[in-house]
């Protein structure tokens, strides 16, 4: 059984880094960091009762779902986070063009 499911995480793992042509997001990477581990925690919880291979895919299934909805959240807060540096630049870029004005004024008022 141990053998199998070995055999299943490590096709599992070449065709998620195969099938991906463009870098992965971050929910994609948690949902992939959280099958994995729960594969390999569900394993050695089913072992222990005799049942590695249900182990394995229940954990799995939970730590899809688990990685994914974290990974989400982190993707969220990052877009959340690039918005703002974009407004901020915006902004920044604003003032810099006002203090340009401000400065044509000045010497104009100055002549």
């Amino acid at each position: 059984m141990r053998k199998s499911v070995m055999t299943f995480s490590a096709i599992l793992l070449v065709l998620v880094f195969a099938g991906c042509s463009q870098p992965l997001s971050t929910t994609e990477k948690g949902a992939a960091i959280g099958t994995f581990t729960g594969a390999g925690l569900g394993a050695i919880i089913g072992s222990a009762t005799g049942h590695a291979g249900a182990g394995a895919g229940i954990g799995a299934a939970i730590g899809l779902i688990g990685g994914a909805l974290i990974g989400d959240q982190i993707q969220a807060r990052q877009q959340q986070e690039q918005s703002l540096q974009q407004q901020m630049a915006a902004q920044d870029a604003q003032i810099q063009q006002q203090l340009q004005e401000l400065n044509q004024l000045k010497a104009q008022q100055a002549r």
